[in-house]
C-alpha cells in the first residue's frame, strides 16, 4: 500500500500534504468531507448507515487518498481508489453500476477506479488538485497499474442541456476508440435535449482531457446525485508530456 508522502504545497502560509489514509479516523474525516460536499452542498440523496458520513459498500475495499492542511489537521480533499484485486473481491467497480463495461474486460487486471472526488470549498484551486494527482501518480507507479477510470459528474440542474452539449463538444475531439466504449445503464436522453448551446468544459474534466483522458461514450444519469456521469479513461502511457508534471511532482 502507498503510505505517507512527503510532498507538500505551500500557499498563503498553509502546508498541504497528501497520503493514503492509514486509520479509521482519517477515512471517517474523508467521508465527512464527502457528505458535506455531495449532500449538503450539491443536494445528493444518499442512504448512509452513519449520519453525516457518505459511505457505501465500496468504501471498505478502497484506498482513500487524502490531502491534509497540516496547520489545522483538517482533511481538505480526497479521492477514493479501487484497485483491480479489490474490485474482484467486492464483485465490481462502482462504474459497473452505471455502465456496461464489457469492452474494458481485457484491461481490468490493470484498471484502477478513481471516485468520490471532492475538495473543500476553501481549497478549490490548481495547487490542491495537482497535489492529489501527484498522490495518484505515486500510487499508480508503486503498483504498476496502467489504466485509470472514473466518473466525471455534471449537474442536471438545467434539465440536462448542459450535459448534452458538453458531451457533443467533448466527443468531437476526445471520444475513446470503439474498443473502449461503454454503455450507460440509465442513459441521458441526449437526442431530446438542446444541442446549440455554447458550454465551458468544467475545470476537472478539462484537466483530465489535457492530461490525455478520453470519454468512453454517452453519459449515464445518476438519479441519487442528480448528475450526468461521463466515464473517463486515462491510460498512463498516454499522459500528455505537458501535463506529466501533475503526475510526477
Amino acid at each position: 500500500m502507498f503510505v505517507e508522502s512527503e510532498k507538500s504545497e505551500k500557499k498563503h502560509k498553509k502546508t498541504l500534504t497528501v497520503s493514503i489514509a492509514t486509520s479509521t479516523e482519517t477515512i471517517r474525516a474523508a467521508q465527512t468531507l464527502r457528505y458535506q460536499v455531495f449532500v449538503e452542498e450539491m443536494g445528493a440523496r444518499i442512504t448512509t448507515k452513519t449520519p453525516g458520513l457518505d459511505q457505501d459498500l465500496f468504501d471498505d475495499y478502497c484506498d482513500h487518498l487524502v490531502a491534509h492542511d497540516e496547520d489545522t489537521g483538517e482533511v481538505i480533499g480526497t479521492y477514493r481508489i479501487l484497485p483491480p484485486h479489490q474490485a474482484r473481491k467486492v464483485g465490481s467497480y462502482y462504474s459497473d453500476t452505471e455502465f456496461d463495461l464489457t469492452r474494458l474486460q481485457h484491461i481490468r487486471p490493470q484498471l484502477v477506479e478513481l471516485g468520490r472526488t471532492c475538495v473543500h470549498p476553501k481549497y478549490r484551486n490548481g495547487a490542491t488538485i495537482a497535489l492529489l494527482w501527484s498522490g495518484i501518480a505515486d500510487y499508480m507507479q508503486k503498483h504498476g497499474y496502467q489504466y485509470m477510470i472514473g466518473c466525471a459528474s455534471v449537474t442536471l440542474a438545467d434539465g440536462g442541456h448542459l450535459a448534452a452539449n458538453l458531451y457533443n463538444k467533448i466527443a468531437s475531439k476526445s471520444l475513446a476508440p470503439i474498443e473502449w466504449r461503454v454503455f450507460p445503464r440509465c442513459p441521458l436522453p441526449i437526442a431530446a435535449l438542446e444541442h446549440d448551446q455554447k458550454v465551458e468544459t468544467p475545470a476537472l474534466i478539462k484537466g483530465y482531457i489535457r492530461a490525455g483522458a478520453m470519454i468512453c461514450g454517452e453519459p449515464a444519469w445518476d438519479p441519487y446525485f442528480n448528475t450526468a456521469d461521463f466515464l473517463m479513461l486515462l491510460p498512463t502511457k498516454q499522459i500528455d508530456v505537458r501535463y506529466a508534471r501533475h503526475f510526477n511532482r
